[in-house]
């Protein structure tokens, strides 16, 4: 069962009904609370009708996620009751109807949310940006998978995939709005095609906020096998917090000498366990030199691929055919 209604009242009834007629999940109306309780742990999402709240209360029905109460204009009285059934919100509906609609939407959706992978370079014009477009294609070949844009003075990720011109929701369309989003609602809004999504911006460009930020990352995590977050090296405190939700951080640098340095102040700044990893670019300095000065274990090298510029050019996007890219985004993606 998707959905289980315990209320024995029509108006709730008729309206959450059509809510998720709407959105097209199965839901089970119960008027008796105690009928409801062989059907409490294995619905979805149950919605328990602010009418019979206290009796369900008295049932002591097991605690569980996914719980809400909903009601027409609740009394103050009900949210006594939701505490004691461990709710997580109360509705008042018809007014919250559209936040019904996108906890509805994500019915079904993955039960644990989905990996985190993080690149940033570790000094300017590492090929981060580059590498976080190729993991990102590489994995929307056998899952979903969705590209964050997260540094606004970037050349935009869309562009790199020959997206640019697709519809769909950016950054700046989810600043300006508040309350839930749904992992549905994100994954089939932004623009992609096939299993990839990009979340990116459009011309009117604004630097990312922390709270947005912390706003849409779970529901992105939520709804895709796997997150890829093209970090800004000068991100301030929204690279600390996101660079603090991966769960892999990738830190992408050349094997010179102002490369490692850079790197090295970066990672300092950060101050990651043991989750972060280096990977190197061409340069003259050795691996061992590598992992000395920045002190990340190296997890990739990855070398100059030929015809890079004119793929992303033809808009295919720099994983196009095989490469030293390809190699590298298929390893640390298995190892991750």
């Amino acid at each position: 069962m998707a959905v289980l209604l315990v209320t024995g009242s029509p108006s709730v009834a008729d309206t959450v009904v059509p809510l998720c007629a709407a959105v097209g999940v199965e839901v089970e109306v119960c008027p008796e609370p105690a009928l409801s309780l062989s059907h409490w742990t294995g619905a979805d999402l149950v919605l328990v009708g602010d009418d019979v709240a206290d009796l369900v209360v008295a049932l002591a029905p097991p605690r569980r996620q996914g719980v809400h109460v909903v009601g027409l204009s609740p009394g103050d009285e009900v949210f006594r009751a939701a505490v004691a059934l461990g709710a997580a919100s109360v509705l008042d509906l018809p007014g919250a109807s559209d936040w019904l609609v996108d906890m509805l939407a994500d019915v079904g959706e993955r039960s644990s949310p989905g990996r985190v992978v993080g690149v940033v370079g570790g000094a300017g014009g590492a090929g981060s940006t580059t590498l976080a477009c190729a993991l990102a294609q590489w994995h929307a070949g056998r899952a979903s998978t969705l590209l964050v844009d997260c540094d606004a003075l970037g050349p935009g990720l869309d562009r790199l995939l020959g997206m640019e011109d697709l519809p769909g929701v950016r950054w700046e369309a989810l600043a300006e709005t508040s309350g839930r989003l749904g992992a549905r609602a994100l994954r089939e809004g932004v623009p992609g095609r096939e299993h990839l999504g990009v979340l990116t911006w459009s011309g009117l460009r604004r630097r990312l906020d922390v709270p947005t930020a912390r706003r849409i990352l779970p529901t992105a995590v939520g709804g895709h096998d796997l997150v890829v977050l093209d970090l800004p090296r000068q991100g301030g405190p929204v690279l600390a917090e996101l660079a603090d939700r991966c769960d892999d951080l990738l830190v992408v640098t050349p094997a010179t000498v102002p490369g490692l340095a850079a790197t090295a102040r970066l990672v300092a700044d950060l101050g990651r366990d043991g989750r972060a990893g280096l990977v190197l670019r061409p340069g003259g300095l050795s691996d061992a030199d590598a992992e000395r000065v920045t002190g990340l274990p190296l997890v990739a090298t990855v070398g100059d691929q030929r015809g890079l510029a004119a793929s992303v050019d033809r808009g295919l996007g720099p994983l196009a055919g095989r490469g030293p890219l390809a190699r590298a985004a298929r390893d640390l993606l298995a190892a991750a």
